[in-house]
């Protein structure tokens, strides 16, 4: 069977990532879909934090 065109992929905050003095314990995590021919390079949006409390930006994860 071939492979099908959209992936599901994960999204994660990038400042809950980087600041270790944070408020809660724990990282903002989203899943979507991408289309793997029209969108080959990592995904980044803009998206609401629990952990924040703020909009920030999530990174395309592995």
């Amino acid at each position: 069977m071939a492979k099908g065109v959209r992936i599901i992929i994960t999204l994660e905050c990038t400042e809950c990532r980087t600041n270790a003095a944070k408020r809660s314990a724990g990282v903002s995590r989203y899943t979507t879909t991408k289309n793997r021919r029209n969108t080959t390079a990592r995904l980044e949006l803009n998206k609401f934090c629990t952990h924040c409390n703020k909009h920030t930006s999530h990174k395309e994860i592995k």
